[in-house]
């Protein structure tokens, strides 16, 4: 599997925030015929003696040619990933992460912003270039 163009920028900003990267990509195995990888897993210690967050992220550049296409394949891997992820690690919580100025635009078309809130996608924005986290969104 070739990662994404941000991977490692992406991977900076979740360490810079605090998180712990656990897999690199995280396998999931459905059966004996299909095998997902997530770009990133992590957790984050909520506090002393408690459980902790997990996230599985799904990472999206959107540097090609075409954003929707980019879309309609980020969609459908979240959208499987939500799936396998609720049969096999149930407290994972999965996010698309996409740059910020994909956000500021692309993802502010109504018909976007509708499919994100049907399929009640959670976004993670990144600054590629200051590999930082801008926001989460659940």
């Amino acid at each position: 599997m070739a990662k994404d163009v941000f991977h490692q920028q992406v991977k900076n900003a979740l360490i810079k925030d605090g998180w712990n990267i656990t897999h690199d990509p995280l396998t999931i195995r459905i059966g004996e015929a299909v095998k997902l990888q997530i770009d990133l897993a992590a957790e984050i210690a909520i506090a002393a003696e408690r459980d902790s967050d997990k996230i599985a992220v799904e990472i999206k550049s959107f540097i090609g040619e075409s954003d929707i296409s980019t879309f309609h394949t980020a969609l459908g891997q979240y959208l499987n990933y939500c799936q396998a992820l609720e049969e096999l690690e149930p407290e994972r919580i999965v996010y698309l992460a996409i740059p910020y100025e994909t956000y500021q635009d692309f993802f502010q078309l109504s018909f976007i912003q509708r499919a994100l809130t049907r399929y009640q996608v959670k976004l993670m924005i990144y600054d590629p270039k200051l590999e930082e986290i801008k926001q989460w969104i659940k």
